[in-house]
């Protein structure tokens, strides 16, 4: 599958300056830099969560390391999660899954921006609708043939900018080929889950 860097286009655009939000100069260099020394592209992320009563918990989003050094957000990221009244919580915030649907939007979004300005495309829109099928039967024990996430999600994009109909396609199909969240969740991950309890 064609890559960002081996993109001829890309190529023949490495000298464009910042386009769609996107640093493109840095972009490139990026690339550069992890061809050359592969370890920088490994990166560990990292959240912490609380219990606050009922369903409702908070998220904070800690240092990450990557790049061959460790970082700090540049300010404190937290996010509530919460069960809505008809699932015994008290909608304080959007459910896991629907955190779930945030984080594939926001991923192959930011992944066409930069594929965009890459190709030298300037976007003038990008929006996208994402819903996903869920039977609680399985997550609420009462059946062992539901699954307890997700049986399907379905994504629509909308995009609009100075390029054909058809590059336009191509570059939300690199980013959903290139989206982190979209292949955790298609091809799965193994989750280690240690408990600490006294």
């Amino acid at each position: 599958m064609q890559t960002i860097e081996n993109d001829p286009v890309v190529k023949a655009k490495k000298d464009r300056g910042p386009r769609n939000g996107v640093d493109t100069p840095t972009l490139f260099a990026t690339l550069d830099a992890v061809k050359a020394q592969p370890k920088l592209a490994e990166f560990r992320f990292r959240a912490s969560n609380h219990w606050i009563k009922g369903a409702h918990s908070r998220t904070r989003m800690e240092s990450y390391t990557g790049a061959g050094g460790q970082h700090e957000h540049k300010r404190v990221y937290e996010y509530d999660g919460d069960h809505p009244p008809v699932l015994v919580g008290a909608d304080e915030a959007p459910t896991p899954v629907e955190f779930l649907l945030h984080a594939l939007a926001t991923c192959i979004t930011a992944g066409i921006a930069s594929v965009a300005a890459a190709r030298g495309v300037t976007l003038t829109e990008v929006t996208s609708r994402i819903e996903g099928d869920i039977n609680l039967l399985g997550a609420l024990g009462l059946s062992k043939d539901v699954r307890n996430g997700y049986q399907a999600i379905r994504a629509t994009f909308d995009i609009k900018g100075d390029a054909p109909a058809a590059k336009l396609r191509e570059i939300v199909e690199q980013s959903r080929a290139r989206s982190a969240v979209f292949d955790v969740l298609t091809k799965g991950v193994p989750v280690d889950v240690a408990v600490n309890a006294g």
